[in-house]
């Protein structure tokens, strides 16, 4: 498919890649919009909890947006990209995976990296509920990893599911993307935020987990990978972290993907290796769109000034969806 891409002009005072991911996690607005909350029980009866942006009228396309690793609807990167989306006239709603809403689910199940069946029964509850509308859906990092595999495993390549999509700074290679985490003093701090959370989380359903998980062993883990070993990969039936990495890296899904869908990645990523990412792959389908650019980190893509910044990536993944969306049949 052809988009054309509107340049990227990095912030000349966040050149670099953690310049660039920190600056954008700062700079962002966590203002607005006002969200109104839906849960949904799941077939397995559990919740899920939407954040709905504004009602924009009965014929306005809505968009499914998901967030990273130990993210919400309420980070300021979800919020921004739903203002970019309400102002080109398309209606938001985030999705917080299992655990991520601000209360704990019910079951002992987590959300991971390749879990595509809630996302799925979202979409599809939601296309049922409003048949006339147009869907898109929107990934950030793990999130992206999630979404480009729902559709690339979907038998139809998601157009059952979806009209559009972008990912952001996925993590295309999930073992690629740990074993550069653990490489670098930079890396160990992005995961140790990381662990402080997800680690948090077990405890507070130690009760569930215990007959299931080794959870001595579980607190000890101080990387990612470790904790895949220990507890995503066990808990989730893979036999291993490199088993779970195997199966669930997006990269091994973009050949059937037949939605139109916009890649917005930086060779500069701190979270995956240049080598990782998968260019022929997408190149080689003409539905994918890949804005591959030198810099821009891992969901930063910062320019502007420090007191008026903006935030490319944001606001083409909300222009793509907007002319996908709205344009006619």
């Amino acid at each position: 498919m052809s988009f054309p891409i509107q340049r990227f002009h990095p912030a000349g005072w966040a050149g670099g890649p953690h310049a660039q991911t920190i600056g954008a996690r700062v700079l962002r607005s966590g203002d607005g919009p006002l969200y109104s909350r839906e849960r949904l029980v799941t077939p397995d009866g559990d919740f899920i909890d939407l954040d709905w942006g504004p009602d924009l009228g009965p014929s306005a396309p809505i968009v499914l947006v998901m967030h990273g690793l130990e993210g919400s609807s309420a980070r300021p990167y979800m919020k921004n990209v739903c203002r970019e989306l309400l102002g080109r006239g398309v209606r938001p709603v985030a999705l917080n995976f299992r655990g991520c809403s601000g209360e704990p689910n019910l079951l002992p199940r987590f959300y991971h990296s390749g879990e595509t069946t809630d996302p799925r029964f979202v979409l599809e509850t939601l296309r049922a509920r409003h048949p006339d509308r147009r869907f898109g859906a929107m990934g950030f990092s793990l999130g992206g990893n999630v979404l480009l595999k729902m559709l690339g495993e979907a038998p139809d390549g998601g157009c059952g599911l979806v009209s559009a999509a972008v990912a952001m700074s996925v993590p295309y290679d999930l073992a690629a993307g740990c074993a550069l985490l653990e490489r670098s003093r930079m890396g160990r701090l992005y995961t140790s935020y990381f662990m402080r959370s997800l680690l948090g989380k077990v405890e507070g359903k130690a009760d569930l987990l215990s007959p299931l998980i080794d959870l001595p062993a579980v607190r000890l883990t101080k990387t990612i990978w470790h904790f895949d070993e220990m507890f995503t990969a066990p808990l989730n039936g893979f036999v291993s972290a490199a088993h779970y990495y195997d199966e669930c890296s997006s990269s091994a899904y973009l050949s059937t993907i037949r939605v139109p869908t916009l890649m917005l990645h930086a060779e500069d990523d701190p979270f995956l290796p240049a080598a990782s990412i998968p260019t022929a792959a997408a190149e080689s389908n003409q539905h994918i769109t890949l804005a591959l650019q030198e810099h821009g980190g891992h969901v930063g893509f910062l320019q502007g000034s420090a007191w008026s910044p903006s935030f490319w990536g944001d606001e083409e993944a909300a222009r793509f969806l907007a002319e996908t969306l709205l344009e006619e049949d």
